[in-house]
């Protein structure tokens, strides 16, 4: 079973006046690229939120972010009407000493509320265990979200890589009668060409000799016995249960790739070359695709 390398997964707890929210987001990468963006309360944990990451989701441009939507009338900041009333009577009597006049109706506010440490909030935010829990689980209820899209985008995969594989192999079957018609139609070519020519007397059992060593070198039957065997071992390695196998079918690609570009070098009819280029189309959509496999 092959798993993809795009996913995502969400996930909201709630704990008392707060909503944690986690969300994890993959695309495909050679490596393990991870990006967080995590509310400061929960920095101190960061070192352990990419451990958890990097153990479960092993590759991929991975982006994840953790933030904390709180009730507004809770979270507002308070006035300090001790202060606001301290600075009141502070004013008053200034303009009572030096004849400034005083604000007047609305003034009051706009100046007091202004003035320094009236709204600012004096109380710091210390992560307690039990909200890190609820956090934790957010976390792991995202990053497992993640995993199965990956399962599913992969099962998708896996159909397309088994169609692409068949159409390869059909393809592969289509060359058999080309190849086995051929050898006599360039011998009856060869022969037609010297007939050609009547007054160049030729060595039979030469001819012979050179036909073979010029049939042999457009031979493609090892190139299609290991076409047929890098076909086999592509399925095999998509059934394995290991993780990590789209390096190794990336790499069996590459090889298909060498052999159905020798076939096609090797090729001298048009048929057969035609062929070839359709088993090069299917092959490309296969390496297209297989860079999103974990």
């Amino acid at each position: 079973m092959i798993l993809s390398m795009t996913g995502y997964g969400k996930a909201v707890v709630t704990y008392k006046e707060k909503k944690i929210n986690v969300e994890i987001k993959s695309l495909n990468s050679k490596n393990l690229d991870l990006s967080a963006r995590i509310a400061p309360l929960y920095r101190e944990k960061e070192m352990e939120i990419r451990q958890l990451i990097s153990q479960r989701v092993e590759r991929g441009k991975v982006d994840f972010s953790l933030w904390v939507e709180k009730d507004t009338l809770l979270d507002a900041t308070p006035i300090n009407t001790q202060l606001v009333e301290n600075y009141y009577h502070q004013i008053k009597a200034i303009s009572e000493q030096t004849g400034i006049e005083e604000p007047k109706g609305s003034e009051w506010y706009k100046i007091l509320l202004r003035l320094p440490d009236v709204t600012t909030k004096t109380e710091v935010d210390v992560l307690e265990e039990e909200e890190w829990k609820y956090a934790l689980e957010a976390i792991e209820e995202a990053v497992a979200r993640l995993i199965a899209f990956r399962t599913q985008e992969g099962a998708a995969l896996e159909r397309k890589f088994n169609e692409k594989v068949d159409n390869i192999e059909r393809l592969l079957k289509e060359i058999e009668p080309y190849e086995e018609s051929r050898v006599p139609k360039i011998k009856e070519r060869i022969i037609e060409g010297l007939k050609q020519i009547p007054t160049i007397d030729y060595d039979k059992n030469r001819l012979e000799q050179e036909l073979i060593y010029y049939i042999e070198k457009l031979d493609i039957s090892e190139e299609r016995q290991r076409l047929t065997n890098h076909l086999n071992y592509f399925r095999e390695t998509m059934a394995e249960t290991a993780h990590g196998v789209g390096k190794k079918l990336g790499f069996i690609a590459q090889e298909m790739g060498r052999e159905i570009n020798t076939t096609g070098s090797k090729s001298n009819q048009a048929e057969m070359q035609n062929i070839v280029v359709m088993m090069k189309d299917e092959l490309e959509q296969i390496k297209e695709q297989v860079l999103n496999v974990l």
